[in-house]
C-alpha cells in the first residue's frame, strides 16, 4: 500500500487546509464535541459544509456526495480532527442517509436527502429499549396499519441528543407472530408528532446527552417506512454498518494521541524528570501508537472496498472494536497523565473556578467516564466479537 501522496493529493489537502481555516467558526475553536454544545453549536459547522457541498464525503456523488476517492476522504479526516472541527453528526450523514437513498424510493430521497446535507434537518436514531439493547432484535415497540397509517407504542433510550431532533429514525415492530429479526420495520417519525415526548436522563456528570423517547398512539404515514414493511432488520444491519465504521475515530485518536503526549511532557514522573521519559509510561503510549497505526490500516483498506463500490461488510465489527478500545486507552492514559488534578468532581472543562491545575486537567475525568459508553454504544464490542467469529472466521 502507498502510503505517499501525490503533488495532486497534497494540493487537495492544501485545499481542504485552508478551507478550514478560513471558514470553520470562530466561536467553536477549541470546543470540539462537547455534550453541552447548543443546538446551533453542533450544526453550524455542518451548514457550512453544506453550502459547500463537502457534508457528506462518504456519498454517491449522485445523491450529494463529493465524489471524492478513498485518499482524498482520508485527507478530509486527517485535516479535520487536525484542526478538532465539531464534525457532522453521524446520525443524519452517515446513518440515516445511506439507508434512505440506498433502500429509500425516489420520492424519500427527494424528500429527505437535501434536509440531511444541508444540516437543517436534525435526526436521532430509535434503536435501544429498556429491554433491547445489545439484544436488539427483542424489541417491543410496536406498529399497528391502519389503513395509510402506522399507530406506533412503545418507548426507545439513550436516544443520543434526541432533545434537539426534528425527525428520528425508528425500528418497530410490525409482525409480533414472526421470528424476532423477520417482525421488524424501519420508519421515519417526525419527532414533533402527537404522542411523541422526550424525557432526559441526567448522567452521573450531571450532564444531559441521552434521552427516554415515548411514543404513545403516535400516527405515521405509511410512506415514511423505508424498504419494505418487516424487512427493516436488512435497513438496521445496513446502518449499524456504516455506523460502526465510523466510530473507529483514527484521525481524532491520532490527535489525541498528539495532545497526551504533551501533556506527559509538561508532567512530572516518579523520578522527578517528565512523565514522557518514564519507561513504564513509554511502553504504554508506543503499544498505544503501535495498535493505533495497526487500525488506521484496516480503515484505509476499508475506505478502499468502499471506493471500489463495496459497502462495510463484517470488518466494520473489527473497526469498532480496537477504534473504541483505543479511545478509551487514550483517556486511561491521559487520566494517569494528569496524575491528582484528575478529580471527577466538581465537573469541570477547564474553565470551571474550582478547577485545579493546568487547564488540560479539568476534562481528563469526565472524559474518561464519558467514553466508558464506547464500547457499548454501535453494538457492543462483545456482541461484535460474535458478528467477527461467524461472519468473518466461519465459526
Amino acid at each position: 500500500m502507498n502510503l505517499d501522496f501525490s503533488p495532486e493529493e497534497i494540493a487537495f489537502r492544501d485545499e481542504v487546509r485552508a478551507f478550514i481555516e478560513q471558514n470553520y467558526p470562530a466561536h467553536l475553536k477549541g470546543k470540539a464535541m462537547r455534550e453541552d454544545l447548543s443546538r446551533d453549536e453542533f450544526l453550524a459547522w455542518h451548514k457550512i459544509l453544506g453550502k459547500k457541498g463537502w457534508s457528506a464525503p462518504a456519498w454517491p456523488a449522485q445523491y450529494g456526495g463529493t465524489g471524492w476517492t478513498a485518499t482524498q476522504r482520508y485527507i478530509w479526516l486527517e485535516e479535520n480532527a487536525r484542526a478538532e472541527t465539531i464534525a457532522p453528526l453521524p446520525f443524519s450523514v452517515s446513518m440515516v442517509g445511506p439507508v434512505i437513498y440506498t433502500f429509500g424510493t425516489e420520492e424519500q430521497k427527494q424528500r429527505f436527502l437535501p434536509g440531511i446535507l444541508s444540516g437543517e434537518v436534525w435526526w436521532c436514531q430509535g434503536y435501544s429499549e429498556p429491554g433491547a439493547g445489545s439484544d436488539l432484535a427483542s424489541l417491543k415497540t410496536k406498529a399497528v396499519r391502519e389503513g395509510d397509517y402506522y399507530i406506533v407504542n412503545g418507548q426507545k433510550t439513550w436516544t443520543t441528543l434526541g432533545q434537539y431532533a426534528d425527525w428520528g429514525f425508528f425500528l418497530v415492530r410490525t409482525d409480533s407472530e414472526a421470528k424476532p429479526q423477520e417482525g421488524i420495520s424501519f420508519l421515519l417519525i417526525d419527532m414533533k408528532s402527537p404522542g411523541v415526548s422526550v424525557r432526559p436522563i441526567k448522567l452521573l456528570d450531571g450532564g444531559h446527552e441521552v434521552n427516554d423517547v415515548f411514543l404513545e398512539n403516535v400516527k405515521v404515514p405509511v410512506d415514511q417506512r423505508i424498504y419494505e414493511e418487516n424487512k427493516g432488520w436488512t435497513c438496521a444491519k445496513f446502518l449499524l454498518a456504516h455506523e460502526r465504521a465510523g466510530i473507529a475515530g483514527v484521525a481524532r485518536s491520532k490527535r489525541n494521541v498528539e495532545k497526551l503526549k504533551a501533556i506527559a511532557k509538561a508532567e512530572i514522573g516518579d523520578d522527578g524528570g517528565p512523565l514522557i521519559e518514564s519507561p513504564d509510561f513509554r511502553a504504554k503510549l508506543a503499544q498505544l501508537e503501535i495498535d493505533l497505526s495497526a487500525l488506521e490500516m484496516t480503515e484505509l483498506r476499508t475506505l478502499a472496498r468502499e471506493q471500489a463500490g463495496k459497502g462495510p461488510g463484517p470488518e466494520s465489527s473489527l473497526l469498532k472494536i480496537r477504534g473504541t478500545e483505543i479511545q478509551q486507552r487514550l483517556t486511561e492514559l491521559t487520566l494517569e497523565a494528569v496524575g491528582n488534578y484528575a478529580q471527577p468532581f466538581p465537573r469541570g472543562l477547564g474553565d470551571n473556578e474550582f478547577s485545579i491545575g493546568p487547564d488540560y486537567a479539568g476534562p481528563a475525568a469526565p472524559i474518561y467516564f464519558n467514553w466508558r459508553k464506547a464500547s457499548i454504544y454501535g453494538g457492543s464490542n462483545e456482541i461484535q466479537r460474535n458478528i467477527i467469529a461467524k461472519m468473518v472466521l466461519g465459526l
